[in-house]
């Protein structure tokens, strides 16, 4: 079974400096930079955080539920933070994906919108 090439790419004339000045072009990485950057730095700190607060604080030792302490509620709340960005990540990349598919009908329209 043949792949269907998208028409655009076929006629080997793709330019991608046009591309990548359109202002369509433009906004999916100003879209993808509003959206990544804030979630990979508060994964990152908050990641990091139970390893600092059990290395060089006593908060997390303190009792929160019986007999478990916070530090073992932190660690699981980081499975839960890990599975929710990645739900939201999916979301938000259906969004991407039709401002990619803009792009495309705009490069392959010879358009520079």
């Amino acid at each position: 079974m043949a792949v269907k090439k998208e028409s655009w790419v076929n006629q080997g004339s793709v330019n991608y400096e046009t591309i990548a000045q359109s202002a369509s072009f433009r906004g999916l990485i100003q879209a993808k930079k509003q959206f990544i950057i804030p979630a990979t730095v508060f994964f990152f700190v908050f990641y990091f955080a139970l390893p600092v607060l059990t290395s060089y604080s006593k908060a997390l030792n303190a009792p929160a539920i019986g007999p478990v302490s916070w530090a073992w509620l932190f660690a699981f709340a980081q499975f839960v933070m890990t599975w929710a960005l990645c739900i939201l990540y999916s979301k938000r990349a259906a969004q991407f994906d039709a401002i990619v598919e803009q792009v495309k009908r705009e490069a392959q329209e010879g358009g520079n919108a």
